[in-house]
């Protein structure tokens, strides 16, 4: 008879604590088709990523904006919450939410595990 194993490893999130929040890797597809968010993927490094597709232009920082927005549509988060902390002229960046991190890791890993984990499609 076969058992699962019980301390079954968690794949890796893209969500990670920090000082005053969490910080999200994403990883944007700006001039998309449609909006939303498109699964997960792997970084350059290995580290994995949130897909993220908008459909503003990578100029004058409307991706930037676009993409806030969007996550925080998604999340149900006040824009204000969230901000570019780094890779404002890269495909490649790391998002910051403001709060209490804990609470914010329990309710993204909440929200990425309702996505299948994978988050799936765009919406």
């Amino acid at each position: 008879m076969s058992r699962a194993p019980t301390d079954a490893v968690a794949p890796p999130l893209p969500f990670s604590l920090a000082e005053g929040g969490v910080l999200v890797r994403v990883r944007v597809t700006p001039r998309a088709r449609r909006p939303g968010v498109d699964g997960l993927a792997e970084g350059p490094a290995g580290q994995p990523l949130l897909k993220v597709c908008v459909t503003a232009a990578p100029a004058d920082g409307e991706a930037n904006a676009a993409v806030v927005a969007l996550l925080a549509r998604e999340w149900r988060l006040p824009k204000s919450t969230l901000s570019v902390v780094s890779g404002a002229a890269s495909r490649i960046k790391t998002i910051g939410i403001a709060g209490d991190g804990r609470a914010l890791m329990t309710s993204l890993g909440a929200w990425l595990q309702a996505h299948g984990g994978s988050t799936g499609g765009r919406g």
